[in-house]
Formats: C-alpha cells, structure tokens, sequence
C-alpha cells in the first residue's frame, strides 16, 4: 500500500512539473519573455602547479613542480528577456559556476551569492551574473542613443581590451552604464563602469573608488573590413590623504593609477588574406605602481613613489585560407608586442608596462594563462617586463563536424634582464638572461554534435626558458607544464 502510494505521489508531481512547464511557456508567449541556458562541464587535468609560493617572494609560485592534479568545472547559467514594450526590455542571467566537490554553502566557503563578480570566481552558491535593461531612444538624447544599464558583459572588437573571459567558469561582468548610436555603418558607444565602490560617500579626500570611463566608434566598410577606434580612462583610487586641503597640497598617500589608454583596430579581408593589425598606448601617472584592481604596490617602488605611465602595444595577424582544399587548412602568423618595464625607466620614474585593461586574454597568449595580468604591476605575468608572443597557428577540418587547430607560441619579454623589476626574488633575472620565456604549444580539437551541443578535447605543452624559471623565483622546477582538457557545451 505504501509502495502504491509513493508511486502515485511520484507520478503526481511529474504531472504537476509538465503542467508548470507548459504554463509558464503559455504565459512567457503571452508577455513575450523567452528563455535561454547553457551548462558547461570541463574536466582538467595539469602538471604544472606551484608550491604556493617561495620565501621572500611574495605570491609568486614555483615555476613548475610536476605535481599532477585533475578536477571538473561546471558554469550553468539561467537567464531570461523581457521585452516590456517597444522601447524597453529587461535581462537578467543567473549563474552558479563552481568545482565538483566544492563547497556547497556559506560555512564551507559557498561564498556571497555574487558568483560572478570576477573573472576567476569560484563561487559554489547562485549568483547575479548580468542583470540590465535596455531602452531605445534613451530620454530623447540628440541623434538617439539606447541604453543599457545594469550588470553586465561588455565585449568589444576580438575581446583584446574588453571581454568576458570565456574560459573562466564564472566570467567576467561589469556594473556599467552603456550608450549606443548606430548609423549606416558607424557604431559609437559610451560607457561608465564602476569597478570599486569604496562605501557609499563620495569623499574626494578620503576616495578609494575605481572609475572608469570609455568611448568606442566601430566603422565598417574600411578596406574590407572593420576600423575601431578606443579611448579609456581609468581612475584608481586616491587615499588616505596628506597634507592641508585649503592651499591645495593635499596629495595621495596610499594608491593611485589613473591613467589614459588611446588606439585603435582594423580588421578585415584583403586579396584572399585575413588580417589585423591593432595598437594602443597608455599614459597617466600613478603613486607607486601597481595591480589594476587591487592596488598593491610593486616591490620595487614604495607607496609613496611617483611614476609616470607610458607603454604601448601592437599586434599584427595574416591568416591564408584554402578553402578549395581537402580539409580546408589555413594557416596563421601572428605577433603580439606589449612594452615592458626597464631598470632605466625606474630609476627615471617611468612605468612602461601595457597594462591589457579588461581582456580575454586566453584568445591570445597561449592556452595555458601562463601570462595573464601583464603589465598590472602586481605578481602576475612577466613580473612588468612585458611580453613578445610570435606564433605560427593552422586549422582544418579532417572529419565533417570536427576542427582541428594547432598552434605554436614563442614567448620573450620585452624588456631585457632586470634585477630591479623582480627584486624581492631570491633567484632574480641577471643580465646573462636571453629573455626567453618558453614555447607553447596548444591542440584543439571541436566537434559541434548538434546545433545545441558541442565538444571541446585539448591538450597543451609548454616548456621554459631560464628567464621564465627566474621570474616565477625557481631555477630547480621542471623544464615543463601538460595540461589536457575535454569540455562539453550545451546552450537551450
């Protein structure tokens, strides 16, 4: 009797689930509100993990220690549109991005709820990934402008500045004001982003808020291709103060990094080639130097030291497809130069290091993210010497469905050897170091099963160079790093 009874419990609410289903899809048609998801699994495998770190050298890991370690990563988010009437509609995605095995609640470290609010995030609970809406016409400003304000994703022109980190289970979103103007082919936007909110008083003598400010014109018709056009100002906090308000003196005691970013990009197709040729520079000032978003200062200059920012970088790629061949192969040559810091740019109160603002910068610098946070100032990257990326990448299509690519990275900095840079390390760079940091070599293979679902297998090897092992503060770690993934991808 019990047995029937949980039965019909059992089939009652499959019955009642289909009927919610089914109810909430009649009513979503009738206000026009749609749905959409995605569930991402990747399991990982990898050789390459640090010690957590060596003594006296800050957070910086070992270079490789061959300790092997594999673990599965699942992203799945939720999200729904609401177009409210023809002018306005509203988005919200909610997101839970965590590791199998995790931590599943507050007390375990489930963390806040907030399980997107950076790139790297390994929030188990559900967070608010992006939540905006968007009005056409915004408030009948001249030439019209839409809006959109709220949390959310902002992706420009091939994701060199801004991005949404992909890769990352928890991606990258920003609480951001947006307008848009769209004629014929020219598209300008607008954008204010608050990174920081350091309280709730704006206090110019006390302010530790992290503002930024950009404008973007993307043109299209130009030489076969795209023009893009950037300007960022980046303000980074400004506080505690010294010095006496009324006569004007007063000046930043603790951090500051404000500072200018200026360049543009065109892409296209020309005479069979697909091209790209990209540059940018920077220039401000900062107290001390540091990390973009944290603010810690590098060890070599005190909180208080002045600099001045000055750096640049540029990018060229030529791709050659054959497409009137078995396979379809093309093949790709591309170099990335992001200026480095010097021991003479120091001692000359200069900091030269490209810092690549809010990128995706697994799309560029070698599949492994051995080299993400350059020109921060911070511990990461190439320790502010900059980086030279030239590599050789192909793909094809061997089997109907499935996409090979295989590419081949030549890391250096851009700055030679430098005691300066990396003080702090036990092992620092001397002059008798090339500046070569490795090769890398990354294979990927994708197979789009269906419309809706799609299969990710890689595997990558990278092998030092002295320089690297002097910066990552071990001259003893492994010559070496492999790391194989296989990912699955379902989007409804």
């Amino acid at each position: 009797m019990e047995e029937t009874s949980m039965k019909k419990n059992f089939l009652t609410v499959i019955a009642m689930t289909v009927v919610a289903l089914f109810v909430s899809a009649e009513i979503a048609k009738a206000a026009d509100i749609s749905f959409s998801g995605q569930v991402r699994t990747r399991w990982e495998v990898s050789e390459h993990l640090g010690n957590g770190g060596v003594a006296g050298a800050g957070n910086r890991a070992e270079a490789f220690n061959n300790k092997a370690d594999d673990f599965v990563m699942q992203s799945t988010r939720l999200a729904a549109k609401a177009n409210i009437n023809e002018t306005t509609s509203a988005f919200i995605q909610l997101q839970s991005a965590r590791t199998w095995g995790g931590a599943t609640n507050s007390t375990d470290g489930g963390g806040s709820g907030n399980a997107s609010t950076t790139a790297d995030n390994q929030d188990s609970s559900v967070g608010l990934h992006q939540a905006y809406f968007t009005i056409k016409n915004f408030m009948n400003l001249p030439m019209g402008w839409d809006a959109k304000v709220g949390r959310q994703e902002i992706k420009l022109d091939g994701w060199r500045l801004f991005g949404n980190t992909i890769w990352t289970t928890g991606m990258q979103v920003h609480d951001a004001v947006r307008l848009t103007h769209k004629h014929d082919n020219v598209t300008a936007s607008l954008m204010y982003i608050l990174r920081n909110e350091d309280g709730r008083e704006n206090d110019t003598e006390d302010n530790n808020d992290f503002d930024v400010y950009a404008a973007h014109v993307n043109v299209k018709g130009v030489l076969g291709g795209q023009l893009s056009g950037y300007y960022v100002y980046s303000d980074n906090g400004c506080g505690p103060q010294a010095g006496s308000a009324s006569d004007g003196s007063r000046t930043c005691t603790n951090f500051r990094n404000n500072f200018h970013t200026v360049g543009g990009r065109q892409a296209g197709n020309m005479f069979g080639l697909k091209y790209r040729v990209e540059a940018y520079g920077q220039f401000g000032d900062a107290t001390g130097i540091a990390n973009s978003t944290n603010g810690t200062a590098h060890p070599s200059l005190g909180a208080g030291a002045q600099v001045d920012r000055e750096a640049y970088m540029y990018g060229v790629r030529l791709t050659k497809a054959f497409n009137n061949v078995s396979f379809k192969p093309a093949i790709t040559m591309w170099y990335d130069y992001l200026s480095g810091t010097s021991d003479d740019d120091l001692k000359n109160g200069n900091w030269s290091s490209f810092d690549t603002l809010y990128d995706t910068g697994h799309k560029y610098y070698g599949l492994q993210d051995l080299f993400l946070g350059i020109g921060s100032g911070g511990e990461k990257g190439t320790q502010g010497l900059g980086l030279q990326d030239l590599a050789v990448k192909t793909k094809l299509n061997p089997i109907a469905g499935w996409t090979l690519k295989v590419d081949y990275h030549w890391f250096w900095t851009a700055e030679g050897a430098s005691n300066t840079i990396v003080s702090g390390n036990s092992n620092a760079v001397t002059s008798s170091d090339d500046g070569f940091l490795g090769n890398e070599l990354d294979v990927t293979a994708i197979h789009k099963m269906n419309s809706a679902t799609k299969v990710i297998v890689g595997y990558s090897n990278f092998n030092t160079g002295s320089t690297f092992r002097r910066i990552r503060s071990s001259t003893t770690g492994d010559d070496d790093a492999n790391w194989a993934y296989v990912q699955f991808d379902v989007k409804f």
